[in-house]
């Protein structure tokens, strides 16, 4: 029975080895399971959706080779993080002062990050991407959300360089100065990272979807013909506490309403799809699977790129594949992409 198969992965900065990690396993079971080495994600999700670091993760997966077939691996992916993490958050003495931790200006100069976006994707444009995609931002200039899409960008006017589309959706206000990015047109559009307002893009890719024709016996799809495999960066959200918090003023927000934000996107969206489904009948109700992996003994900070915090990172993701439960359901999700797909 064909499906339409959304993956969607939030925002979360440097934790996103976390979705990295639980991904390469599914990618590993997935070859085994079809005993195929050279399957890939983009045989299995019909639309990719990302938010900030999950957008950056997304465009990866999703970014064609020479032949076509995907350029990276997710293990390929995941090593952006794990080897050049420390590169992208790291800071000059000189940055550190003009900063003041990101309160006087962005906290961490983008030229690492834009570096390793030209090296990854090249001149590659949104319109030559593997499957279609909804990658989130806002435009300050006009006050609204910009989707990048695939599926739309034939058209000139909504077709970006790849590298500019991962620049926007990554540009975490305090953080990174704004990306200022033209289309194939030379229009300009000035964006922040789409996760101040939809750090978890499922619900909007779950949208997106029930608009789009994806084959001539799934057009327009509900959501009885939509599975949705949706990761988090890490659960285990920063707290705080009142006698702290009930004398900050607007600079003492300002680190902890970004977080705030964020998670409580991600918590929301991830409510509102669990209902959804519930009210289907049959074995369509088990169709929404949201991974939320555990942040353990890292540092749940999502900028906190020093080597001893990569590697508490990884340890921490694959603990939590280890789980029986997590892998019991990975397992069930290979299951499900595969039949889906006849």
């Amino acid at each position: 029975m064909k499906k339409v198969r959304i993956l969607s992965i939030d925002g979360g900065g440097i934790r996103g080895i976390l979705p990295g990690i639980v991904l390469r396993r599914l990618e590993e079971k997935l070859q085994k399971q079809t005993n195929n080495p050279d399957a890939r994600l983009v045989d299995f999700f019909d639309l990719f959706a990302g938010t900030s670091t999950g957008g950056i993760l997304s465009l990866a997966y999703l970014c064609p080779g020479d032949n076509g077939r995907p350029k990276l691996t997710t293990g390929d992916a995941l090593k952006l993080y794990l080897e050049r993490g420390s590169e992208i958050f790291g800071r000059s003495f000189k940055q550190k002062i003009i900063s003041k931790g990101g309160i006087t200006d962005e906290k961490y100069n983008a030229s690492a990050l834009e570096q390793i976006l030209e090296e990854t994707f090249g001149e590659i444009e949104l319109k030559d991407l593997i499957k279609p995609c909804i990658i989130s931002s806002y435009d300050i200039k006009n006050a609204k959300p910009h989707f990048f899409k695939q599926q739309n960008a034939q058209n000139s006017i909504y077709n970006f360089k790849v590298k500019d589309v991962a620049r926007s959706t990554s540009a975490a206000p305090t953080y990174f100065e704004t990306a200022l990015v033209e289309n194939q047109l030379g229009s300009s559009y000035p964006l922040i990272d789409g996760g101040v307002f939809i750090n978890n893009p499922s619900l909007a890719a779950y949208s997106e979807a029930r608009g789009m024709s994806f084959s001539d016996d799934l057009i327009k799809p509900d959501a009885n013909h939509i599975m949705i495999v949706s990761l988090g960066t890490g659960a285990n959200a920063k707290k705080f506490e009142y006698d702290k918090a009930k004398d900050w003023g607007a600079i003492g927000w300002i680190k902890p309403i970004i977080s705030i934000m964020m998670n409580g996107n991600s918590q929301t969206v991830h409510y509102h799809l669990d209902k959804i489904y519930h009210t289907l009948e049959g074995q369509n109700k088990n169709d929404y699977h949201r991974l939320e992996p555990e942040v353990v003994t890292a540092d749940i900070e999502m900028d906190n790129a020093e080597k001893e915090n990569l590697k508490a990172l990884e340890s921490d993701g694959l603990g939590y594949i280890s789980k029986p439960s997590v892998d019991s359901e990975l397992d069930s999700i290979v299951e499900k992409l595969i039949m889906y797909n006849d």
